[in-house]
């Protein structure tokens, strides 16, 4: 074990560290926002070692409390949870400054914000510990952690709607919690054990009927955490209520923590193509029926939220196909959906405050009102209907590869579903780019007032204070508000850049991503790396 492995479990002793710190300091929201931004960068540069480490000297662990396993807790860094790693914490830190930004701008110094810190921390130390969890109850204590700051932070302000949607959220969170917590004390019973390594070997001994039933409880555990489908009616109407920033890191990350225990448990704990029958049907639903529901919809962020639910479909495709290509495109794709999911998140909360609403049906001539911010939606949307040369153009194409490689008829289904998909996908983003930025405000179906009164005149286009001059009781009547302040663009531009990055760096990501999938198709490596090579032998 190196030294920097060693480390691994800062990655989440220090958000829990800057959590109570921000805590003690909730009536200094300035010092909050230094602390929280501080710690998180910390991190990143943490992970980003780990990952070096990784690359070079494949999966490490580290016993925490001088345990040994199976009986102590473990921690893994491999390729695939340190890239995990770096992506989640990046986006969060992204978020973060962008949350930070409309604080700073909004003069938020009281009142809910105060515990947006500690409890935005919380839910980053939960994400890493699922990431690095070697042992099944470890990774549900990392789940409980996100349900419980997930809640707090979806119900911020406690209006209606997010109490509502916050209920419904904690109910079905804590329904797939319970069918885990199940299912692992009844792999416990039957093979007395929790650690991930050491059950790779034991699950094989268990005859196949109790394999699959075992096999089939984590998959509807994780399917609901993953929003797959028809596990997946929860999310569409939970997003959309949080705050904007809230919405995003949600996007981002909590369901890629779901297709992440999907990938892992998958790979380690149950080899062969047993479900992947049932696995590629889920997929092929899962993308049909999401993109289906996000061409119904005219709000931008529940729009999101269904492509969300959509593209969950493609990380499933290539766990089913089950080769190390299929894999290799579900990790650099899982990396990619992270980083475009937020940014087009991040960017529907500026396009909700520069334009007074999201509804497609009542925005228009943004494009020409703000043209950076034309460019920040337009960026990620064609990533995210995988135009060339960009990232989900790649990871796709991987997906496309390993389906029609496997040859099998339900992978040309699969291969059929997400050609169509991709383009309707692209349609559903071309709809809101010709409605929201293309047309004029005055062609809008319920025009809003907000951007008729920003109506160009000649070749002038009103300033920010002036519009929120000419419309009153928009920001509860603080005249010098700025419609896009500088930390909620800056942070969105460094994440659209991020994404822009998957691309120019696809190679050697996509190198990454098929090592790491081999190493997990093999197995070996990460038993070893738990268990000794002793161990194994025995």
């Amino acid at each position: 074990m190196t030294s920097v492995t060693s480390l691994a479990p800062l990655a989440v002793v220090l958000p829990f560290l800057g959590a109570a710190i921000t805590f003690v300091l909730i009536r200094h929201p300035r010092a909050q926002r230094a602390v929280s931004i501080t710690l998180l960068s910390v991190t990143l540069t943490l992970e980003v070692s780990l990952l070096a480490m990784a690359w070079d000297a494949g999966p490490q662990a580290v016993n925490l409390g001088g345990w040994l396993p199976p009986w102590g807790i473990v921690m893994v860094v491999d390729k695939f949870s340190a890239l995990m790693l770096v992506v989640s914490t990046a986006v969060s830190l992204a978020v973060l400054i962008y949350a930070t930004g409309q604080g700073v701008a909004d003069g938020d110094e009281d009142g809910p914000i105060s515990i947006f810190h500690p409890t935005y921390l919380i839910l980053v130390a939960g994400v890493s510990n699922a990431f690095l969890s070697g042992d099944l109850f470890n990774l549900y204590v990392g789940f409980e952690i996100l349900l419980t700051a997930s809640y707090v932070l979806m119900t911020l302000g406690g209006t209606g709607p997010r109490i509502r949607a916050g209920v419904t959220y904690a109910v079905v969170s804590v329904v797939s919690s319970l069918l885990f917590l199940i299912a692992i004390g009844m792999i416990y019973g039957a093979t007395g054990t929790v650690n991930m390594a050491d059950l790779s070997i034991k699950l094989a001994e268990l005859d196949p009927g109790t394999q699959n039933m075992l096999h089939l409880m984590l998959l509807v555990a994780f399917g609901i955490k993953a929003a797959v489908f028809p596990l997946s009616f929860w999310l569409p109407d939970s997003y959309p209520t949080a705050p904007a920033p809230v919405t995003a890191v949600f996007a981002g990350l909590l369901t890629k923590v779901g297709v992440y225990a999907m990938v892992r448990t998958e790979t380690l704990l149950f080899p062969g193509d047993q479900l992947n029958d049932l696995l590629m049907v889920a997929a092929a639903l899962t993308m049909i029926v999401g993109i289906l529901g996000a061409l119904a919809q005219t709000d931008i962020k529940r729009l999101l939220s269904f492509t969300l639910v959509s593209h969950i479909g493609y990380m499933v495709f290539g766990l089913a196909v089950s080769t190390a290509i299929g894999l290799a495109a579900t990790m650099y794709y899982v990396a990619h959906h992270i980083t475009i999911q937020t940014s087009l998140f991040l960017v529907s909360g500026l396009i909700e405050r520069r334009g007074g609403t999201a509804s497609i049906d009542r925005l228009g001539g943004l494009a020409r009102l703000s043209p950076l911010l034309g460019v920040l939606f337009f960026i990620p949307a064609m990533n995210l209907g995988g135009i060339p040369p960009f990232s989900g153009f790649i990871g796709k194409l991987g997906l496309l590869q390993a389906g029609v490689e496997l040859g099998t008829p339900l992978a040309y289904v699969l291969v059929g579903s997400g050609v169509l998909v991709s383009l309707l996908t692209l349609l559903a983003m071309a709809r809101v780019w010709n409605r929201a930025f293309w047309r004029k405000p005055e062609d809008a179906e319920y025009p809003d007032p907000v951007l008729l009164a920003a109506r160009t005149d000649g070749a002038r286009i009103q300033t920010a204070k002036e519009v929120t001059d000419e419309v009153s009781g928009r920001y509860s009547g603080k005249q010098d508000v700025p419609l896009l302040p500088s930390g909620m663009v800056g942070a969105t531009v460094g994440l659209v850049g991020i994404g822009l990055a998957l691309t120019i760096f696809a190679g050697p990501l996509f190198d990454l991503s098929g090592e790491a999938a081999r190493g997990m198709l093999e197995r070996q490596p990460y038993i070893e790396a738990v268990l000794g090579q002793q161990a194994v032998n025995d």
